[in-house]
């Protein structure tokens, strides 16, 4: 991944450094059923990666972000984020949209 086509938050300061996704995602979407027309909850790649390695692999917030090759800080973050976006999804009935990165760029 191009670290350069990855968004920063603000205006000012370093670009991010590249996230490392060990595990690629099959799943596009996630749908509540009956599917009503609701718009759905974009969560991304790099989020459902830390969810996986720190929710299922049980993995410390470190070691996850050892593995993805990015801070401690941006793991919390990206959890913080990913978990928010389920509970919304889930209590709200919208669908999921996972967006891969990784694929986007090739």
């Amino acid at each position: 991944m191009n670290w350069r086509q990855r968004r920063r938050r603000g205006r000012r300061g370093r670009f991010p450094k590249p996230i490392s996704i060990e595990h690629s995602i099959e799943t596009e979407k996630f749908a509540p059923f009956p599917s009503k027309k609701l718009d759905p909850i974009i969560v991304d790649s790099a989020e459902i990666e830390a969810l996986r390695l720190v929710d299922l692999e049980e993995l410390s917030q470190n070691e996850a972000g050892e593995r993805m090759g990015i801070s401690r800080g941006t793991i919390w973050r990206l959890l913080q984020s990913a978990r928010k976006k389920t509970a919304k999804a889930i209590t709200e009935g919208r669908p999921l949209k996972i967006i891969n990165e990784q694929e986007n760029l090739k």
